[in-house]
């Protein structure tokens, strides 16, 4: 019982960050640019 508790956390976890991954990148946002323009020598758009 104790497995299948944790592992239903695990999932609920993991489809928060990808959702908000998601979410994220759908708002301009990435993991590569966190849209600081500063520290990416301009490649932002």
């Amino acid at each position: 019982m104790g497995t299948a508790v944790v592992g239903l956390l695990l999932i609920i976890v993991v489809s928060q960050v990808i959702r908000s991954m998601i979410r994220d990148k759908k708002n301009g946002k990435s993991l590569q640019c966190g849209c600081d323009c500063k520290h990416c020598s301009g490649h932002c758009h």
